[in-house]
């Protein structure tokens, strides 16, 4: 781990001001996957802004009959919220599905949406790796590739999204709230805060310089029957392969998100309205312009057959 300066922000304008007026400057809550990137020397912020002590910690309803998360609520006390458990209990099947207690209980909501893509050959400095390394190649599109993302990929980078609480948040239409430089918050849909890589790899989030995630709003319920399901290799402290988050209606209809397929929450709402026919039209129309390799083109069956599981389960 190269040398740093550190310092705790008081306000969030104070924290704000110290990361835009640093170069190579870092937000830091709970540093669950910024810390495995500084020791790796993925990445080397040359400050660090403690953000824990800021009031981004409650949860509270909103006027609308929504909800509205602090970014330092902690995904423990996210997922264990009654209202969260009641009203949108994807969200809360989701987060309980990643990483372990003791992760759950020092990750933040902000930290959780901020973790970076994941691809093997991203946390090799060894290999070249456009998204480490701006034009250096992508090491994946030729090596193994089974974990990696089968759509929204370019040629520059396959690397996929890893999150659990990401996908629960973009099928339920979230929207993300920042404070940025001039001081003013703006609200970014779910949909738009993930990026694809196209030809900036580098770049897996539509903030700019010195944009502080302030919280998350939920719209009103769904209703439904809540459900999500990860296929992974091993039973706990493992990334999906495959996951399935969906909210399913007595007549048929409903909402489904993927992920772990592509470089960010993957939702195709033309997919959805496909769902009284199954979910081979489901996922026939939702990867329809799937570029998988020949080592994760496995992903669309598996995905197509953990839908048809939710399905199943919905109708119990």
């Amino acid at each position: 781990m190269k040398p740093f300066t550190y310092e705790r922000a008081k306000s969030p304008a104070e924290a704000v001001q110290a990361v835009t007026s640093t170069p190579g400057a870092r937000f830091i809550a709970g540093g669950t996957n910024l810390l495995d990137l500084m020791k790796l020397q993925i990445d080397a912020p040359t400050h660090l802004v403690d953000v824990r002590g800021l009031p981004f910690t409650t949860i509270e309803d909103t006027q609308d009959g929504g909800l509205r998360i602090g970014a330092l609520v902690t995904n423990t006390d996210l997922a264990s919220h009654p209202r969260v458990k009641r009203d949108y209990g994807v969200l809360s099947r989701a987060i309980v599905a990643g990483a372990t207690g003791q992760l759950r209980n020092k990750a933040t909501t902000g930290g959780n949406l901020l973790q970076r893509n994941r691809c093997p050959y991203f946390y090799n400095t060894d290999m070249p790796c456009n998204k480490r390394r701006p034009g250096s190649g992508c090491a994946a599109l030729e090596g193994v590739s089974r974990s990696l993302a089968v759509i929204g990929t370019s040629d520059n980078c396959i690397a996929q999204n890893p999150g659990d609480m990401a996908v629960a948040l973009r099928l339920l239409d979230a929207d993300i709230e920042v404070l940025g430089p001039s001081g003013r918050t703006r609200t970014l849909p779910i949909s738009e805060f993930h990026r694809l890589p196209g030809d900036t790899p580098e770049r897996d989030f539509a903030l700019g310089n010195g944009e502080l995630i302030t919280g998350v709003k939920l719209p009103p319920p769904l209703g439904g029957t809540h459900h999500y399901h990860k296929v992974r290799d091993r039973a706990s402290y493992a990334f999906a392969i495959v996951s399935v988050a969906a909210v399913l209606q007595k007549d048929g209809s409903g909402r489904v998100a993927f992920g772990s397929v592509a470089p960010k929450p993957w939702r195709v709402q033309e997919a959805e309205a496909l769902l009284p026919q199954g979910p081979s039209a489901v996922t026939d129309r939702a990867f329809q312009d799937a570029r998988p390799t020949n080592d994760n083109r496995f992903k669309i069956a598996l995905a197509e057959r953990t839908l048809a599981l939710v399905i199943d389960e919905g109708r119990r």
